[in-house]
């Protein structure tokens, strides 16, 4: 629905009585609503909306004005936020209309200035979130000057430049940040020949886990200076730690597991997606002494044996993701089973795990599946669409699930029987991703009916991701008919993962 949508209430009738008792018609208009009203409807506006609005009328104009509507702002337009056109407008916003009511804003580098901090830090005083881009950094402003930051953040996110060195801009705020929970380092994770490109750590990491003596949550993500000796300098001074992500920074050997989890009692989280991990390093670490709940280990080429004693060893495990392993094979799936404990587990993603058999996930499922919130068996040519059918009446608790292959098949996917099993079998289902080819799916004149089905009982349904092709189209549009406009979608635009089942999510968001 639009903004015009939203406000259309200019043909409402209400049923009023006169003084004889008598029933007559009254045209409503939205002038008369009250303005609490009016701000309640503008609080689902975009910001760019909003901005639309406030030029219809003065009322309007005061209500698009009012502060509690600019509590969380992104001012970088390229990513859905607004566009500002000078430093001076800025600094007005941040006077006059975004005040102590905001929590969250975002910046792009030319508004990363120690003129726009110092008034941020001066007129907003409530201010917790913040996101600084300098990504697309030549060069940063001056900040010799800078006096004041935000200090009440709890939540900073800072997208780094490949060739811009930080360390003048970070040694202004190290005094105002020492109650930062959840910090985001984002790199640029390009895939460049190492020998065609000089690596510069643009960051000091060393010096920023001394400021930040109170960090829970540590997401460092595709940065390409990225080590064990910064997970070793992070985990030496962050006692609070709870969850630590090195998502595709591939520096990172696992070298320093050990003493991070002799370090970190409370770490329950670790994500290891893409990065080069050593089998040797793995075994080391006492991991029957840790309290880890949560661990990515996708795409990290550990040997069968190291997975194996892992697994075994693991004391409690909720969240599992171990996608892309030859060596995850019948045998570590067979293990974890029969002498570890995986009676916890709510989360598993196998994605293109070619070395496990369709009759050990079968087993493993007919043993584990009721227990499962998200499960991931994408990416294999081997597991179709039968073996989803004879596990589904197990995945009754199932939020997520992410099936199919987008390589071509030499069997057709049998959709329509699908989705009515995934519908009288997961009622509670929110996120469903088939991944298999549109040359691949069959479906009949009465594909209407299975997709009916499946929106009527799947009420929690939040997205719907398929391959872009006919069958898309139709399940659009029966979802459209419905109001639901938002649920089907592309996989071009949008991929299913279990990480929202993470504990920690929500901190580990970033825009």
């Amino acid at each position: 629905m639009d903004s015009w949508g939203v406000l259309d209430l200019s043909n409402a009738i209400i049923g009023v009585r006169d003084d004889s008792g008598r029933k007559k018609d009254k045209k409503l208009t939205i002038e008369k609503l009250p303005d609490k009203v009016l701000l309640h409807i503008f609080s689902y506006l975009s910001h760019k909306e909003i901005c639309q609005m406030a030029r219809i009328c003065k009322k309007w104009r005061q209500i698009a004005y009012d502060s509690k509507l600019w509590k969380n702002v992104s001012l970088r337009p390229e990513i859905s936020g607004l566009h500002v056109n000078s430093l001076e407008f800025l600094l007005h916003l941040v006077s006059v209309r975004f005040g102590p009511s905001l929590r969250y804003i975002e910046l792009p580098i030319e508004l990363i200035t120690h003129t726009v901090l110092h008034e941020l830090a001066n007129k907003c005083p409530n201010l917790t979130h913040m996101l600084l881009d300098f990504s697309t950094a030549m060069q940063l402003h001056d900040f010799s000057e800078l006096q004041a930051f935000p200090t009440k953040l709890k939540y900073m996110c800072i997208c780094l430049s490949e060739v811009i060195f930080m360390e003048g801009f970070m040694r202004k705020i190290y005094n105002f940040i020492n109650g930062l929970e959840i910090l985001h380092l984002l790199g640029t994770y390009e895939k460049v020949e190492e020998e065609e490109e000089e690596i510069y750590e643009v960051i000091n990491v060393h010096k920023l886990k001394s400021a930040t003596p109170n960090l829970r949550v540590i997401n460092l993500y595709g940065i390409n200076f990225v080590d064990d000796s910064h997970i070793d300098a992070f985990s030496s001074n962050c006692i609070q730690l709870e969850c630590l992500a090195v998502n595709y920074c591939s520096k990172v050997t696992g070298s320093t597991l050990k003493t991070l989890f002799q370090r970190s009692r409370r770490l329950k989280c670790l994500l290891m997606n893409g990065t080069s991990l050593k089998s040797e390093y793995l075994m080391q670490v006492e991991w029957e002494k840790c309290s880890l709940l949560e661990l990515d280990i996708t795409a990290t080429d550990l040997s069968t044996e190291s997975l194996q004693d892992m697994l075994i060893r693991l004391p409690g495990l909720r969240f599992l993701s171990a996608g892309q392993l030859n060596g995850f094979n019948d045998s570590v799936l067979r293990a974890w089973v029969e002498q570890g404990n995986p009676r916890n587990l709510v989360a598993l993603d196998l994605d293109s795990s070619d070395n496990l058999s369709e009759d050990a996930i079968y087993k493993f499922l007919c043993k584990h599946g009721h227990q499962l919130w998200g499960l991931g068996l994408s990416g294999m040519t081997h597991i179709t669409d039968s073996l989803w059918q004879t596990v589904l009446p197990i995945l009754s608790n199932a939020k997520i699930l992410i099936m199919g292959t987008q390589e071509r098949l030499g069997v057709n996917i049998l959709v329509d029987q699908l989705m009515d099993s995934i519908a009288r079998n997961c009622p509670i289902a929110e996120r469903l991703e088939l991944r298999w080819d549109p040359e691949n799916l069959r479906f009949s004149d009465k594909s209407q009916k299975a997709i009916d089905i499946i929106r009527v009982k799947c009420l929690k349904l939040r997205c719907l991701s398929l391959s872009d092709g006919r069958y898309y189209e139709i399940v659009k549009a029966n979802f459209e008919r419905a109001d639901r406009m938002t649920v089907v979608r592309t996989l071009t635009s949008c991929r299913v993962s279990n990480y929202y089942l993470l504990l920690n999510y929500k901190d580990l968001i970033f825009n």
